[in-house]
């Protein structure tokens, strides 16, 4: 029996832009499975002849597209915890619903030998208007679970969700934090031979986030095979020995998870300002878009800023939603290890100054938002940054750009007497210190 959990082949993946993808429903799957040994062989001949559609013929068509996964191949082998990684669209997301069977892709294949147990999205296969207790029954029967086995795990994946008191009440009405808690608890519990997870740890507390990674630990020790999508690189670090890097839809390169992961820090991502100039292919939706993010010390951008300057970081962004309120930006900053040095939110009780916008109707436009770092404040090294805009009332994540820019600090000297070596530490602020004379020895 072969020891190959998945295996991917050319895997590639086209999307119309502006088409919704139509997803299958079961009389779609049950007529496929019946038709798919005919598709095959006409696709077979038609590549002998010469006939099959290449990749440039259907550029040329008269719909525009993007591949959001081409040409990828590789293995997984049983029991082997791998790590995907990647800026936004670089098509992880794409890969692993090509691999749950959400979406099929346009050219090549991916052979899975195991039960799947995934999750993608918040709540991810649950039904809105079913309760909790009624939405774990029915992933756990799609895995293909027994009643008894249901019956065995059901108050363990209570317990672990920490949604005992609304067990009963439909997931319609739960939070995103607690639609996660659940979704995580009945993907990692029902025992799937594959587990396939995306982004879990961006939502919920540090509590919770530490829970998951206690858990898919556990996961990987009991001998499953686990797919780890997160832009959190300190967790990536430590679940995965191996992991795979996508840009732009291709597979970069592979392989130990910490040379993976300096490659996709200081590849590609190493610069101080990104535009997007196509505000459609923008990261964000319907109601805010982002335009840029840079990084400015002493009125220039600059990749390379001096220990005892102001750092700025400017956001700007598109608002197309007329009159809404409570808009905030909020950026994360991360040292070369991929551990989140600070957060810092525009919001009134985050920010030193007062906030022109924040609880006033936004007109549609464009906006920017500028976070000040106080000099001497960072110690030297390299950052990288994420950045966000969101509302709350409730809480909505608006637009998103993991490692988006970054910078490095470089140490000019100005804090260090004739002789030091260089401060320890991720921060290194002046501090007030004081010295007083008590009394003289005897």
């Amino acid at each position: 029996m072969s020891d190959i959990a998945i295996r991917c082949d050319g895997l590639s993946k086209q999307y119309r832009i502006g088409q919704q993808e139509r997803y299958k429903s079961l009389r779609d799957v049950v007529t496929e499975a019946a038709t798919t040994p005919f598709r095959r062989l006409r696709a077979a001949i038609s590549a002998a002849d010469g006939n099959g559609n290449s990749r440039s013929e259907i550029r040329n068509s008269k719909f525009e597209t993007i591949w959001a996964l081409d040409d990828v191949s590789f293995e997984v082998k049983q029991s082997e915890v791998v790590g995907i990684i990647g800026r936004n669209g670089a098509g992880k997301s794409t890969l692993l619903k090509i691999l749950s069977r959400i979406t099929k892709p346009t050219r090549g294949y991916a052979e899975i030998h195991g039960r799947v147990g995934s999750l993608l999205e918040v709540g991810t296969g649950f039904h809105p208007e079913l309760t909790g207790r009624e939405n774990i029954y029915l992933n756990a029967a799609i895995l293909g679970m027994r009643k008894a086995e249901i019956d065995r795990k059901f108050d363990e994946i209570v317990a672990f969700a920490e949604v005992e008191k609304f067990i009963d009440t439909p997931v319609k009405r739960y939070s995103s934090g607690m639609h996660v808690r659940l979704a995580f608890a009945v993907a990692a519990h029902l025992e799937p031979e594959i587990l396939l997870v995306d982004e879990v740890l961006a939502v919920g507390d540090a509590a919770f986030q530490k829970k998951c990674l206690g858990k898919m630990g556990d996961v990987a020790k009991q001998g499953r095979t686990v797919l780890f999508v997160s832009h959190n690189m300190s967790a990536v670090n430590q679940l995965c020995r191996r992991s795979i890097l996508l840009e732009t839809g291709l597979l970069i390169t592979e392989g130990v998870t910490n040379e993976v992961v300096n490659s996709y820090l200081f590849g590609a991502s190493r610069k101080a300002v990104r535009t997007w100039r196509d505000r459609s292919s923008a990261p964000g939706g319907d109601i805010i878009r982002l335009g840029a993010v840079r990084i400015v010390s002493q009125g220039e951008v600059k990749g390379i800023v001096d220990i005892d300057k102001e750092i700025q970081v400017e956001i700007e962004f598109w608002n197309f939603s007329e009159g809404i309120e409570n808009l905030y930006t909020d950026v994360y900053l991360l040292d070369s290890t991929g551990h989140t040095v600070l957060s810092s939110p525009s919001t009134p009780k985050a920010s030193l100054l007062s906030e022109t916008w924040f609880g006033k109707p936004h007109p549609a436009g464009l906006f920017r938002s500028i976070c000040k770092i106080p000099p001497n404040f960072l110690n030297e090294g390299v950052y990288f940054v994420h950045v966000f805009v969101s509302s709350y009332g409730p809480a909505v994540n608006h637009a998103a750009a993991h490692h988006a820019v970054s910078f490095e600090v470089f140490d000019t000297g100005a804090m260090r007497e004739a002789g030091s070596g260089p401060w320890h530490g991720v921060v290194r602020p002046r501090l007030a210190w004081t010295t007083n004379f008590l009394e003289r020895l005897p």
